[in-house]
Formats: C-alpha cells, sequence, structure tokens
C-alpha cells in the first residue's frame, strides 16, 4: 500500500476555501474604500449650521417681500471679457425712481458645490450696475441681488452657458 497516495493535500490546495473566502475579503475591500471616500469627500451639501439658517427665513421672506412691495425687478446679462472673466450687468427697475440703491449685494451659489460660490458688491446709478466676476463656471447658478442695506431681496436664476464664459475651452 502507498501512504503518499492516502495523504490528504493541504488547505490551499482545494478550490472551495478560496472560493469561500473570496466574498469576505470583497466586502472588506469595499469597506476600506467605503471609508476612504466617507474620510476624503465633500461634504458641503450638508449645513453645520442649520438651525440658524432656520432662525432667519422669515427675515429672508419679509426682504424678499419688501422687494415685491418696491415692485423691484431684476434683468441680468452676462458677456465674456476675454481672459479678465465674465462681464455681469444688472438692470434694477423699481416704482420709486429715486430709489435706487448706490450698490447692490450679488451672491451667486453654485448648486452643488459651495467653493465656488461668489458674492460682489456692484456699483452703479440710476439702476445700471456691472462687475466683472472671474472664473464663472459654466453652469445654472442660484442669483440673490439684495441692496446694500439689505432691506429687500430679489432671487433668481442664472444660467451660464459653457459658450459665453470667457476662457472656456469647452472641454
Amino acid at each position: 500500500m502507498n501512504k503518499e497516495a492516502t495523504l490528504p493535500q493541504p488547505w490551499y490546495r482545494h478550490r472551495w476555501p478560496w472560493f469561500l473566502a473570496t466574498g469576505p475579503v470583497i466586502v472588506i475591500i469595499a469597506g476600506g474604500i467605503t471609508t476612504w471616500l466617507a474620510a476624503t469627500g465633500n461634504t458641503a451639501l450638508v449645513a453645520d449650521d442649520y438651525y440658524k439658517q432656520g432662525l432667519t427665513i422669515n427675515r429672508t421672506l419679509e426682504r424678499e417681500t419688501r422687494a415685491d412691495e418696491l415692485g423691484v425687478r431684476v434683468t441680468v446679462d452676462t458677456k465674456p471679457q476675454g481672459d479678465d472673466g465674465t462681464s455681469l450687468d444688472v438692470v434694477l427697475e423699481m416704482r420709486d425712481k429715486t430709489g435706487y440703491p448706490q450698490r447692490l449685494r450679488v451672491l451667486l451659489t453654485h448648486p452643488t458645490r459651495s467653493e465656488l460660490d461668489r458674492e460682489l458688491l456692484l456699483t452703479g446709478e440710476n439702476g445700471h450696475y456691472t462687475g466683472i466676476v472671474r472664473n464663472l463656471a459654466p453652469t445654472h447658478w442660484k442669483l440673490v441681488i439684495e441692496d446694500d442695506a439689505r432691506v429687500w431681496r430679489h432671487q433668481g436664476d442664472l444660467v451660464i452657458d459653457a459658450s459665453r464664459v470667457a476662457g472656456h475651452n469647452g472641454g
């Protein structure tokens, strides 16, 4: 009788241990990748001060109602300005033509990346205000315009097309 023929093979020579270990190994790798993504990912969509933001809603609504009472209407146009950026032209109309502010606060909010948000202070007269915005990404921006004293506030949208942005190569 041959003793070598009756000895069992070591565990690593069989298929089943490797097949059964594949699932847990995949789960461990996926867990590591998920942990890395959670630790290094951008959490800008979650506000740290959501309670304070909630408390300011009534004040914001009052300022928007005040803008309606004053008959505030806003028209915004953008034009590329070579390598300098994008020209932002704001035309303001109000019932009281003598009530135009000297300066406007303009907030451009990116839909998903708060690090791209812009706040501008535009000066002008007779309801015409102009400024230059650098590195304005082509997207659908949330636009908030208010007077310098923050008595009224107007909200809207601004769509920047890739073909109208200075320095954008379409890629």
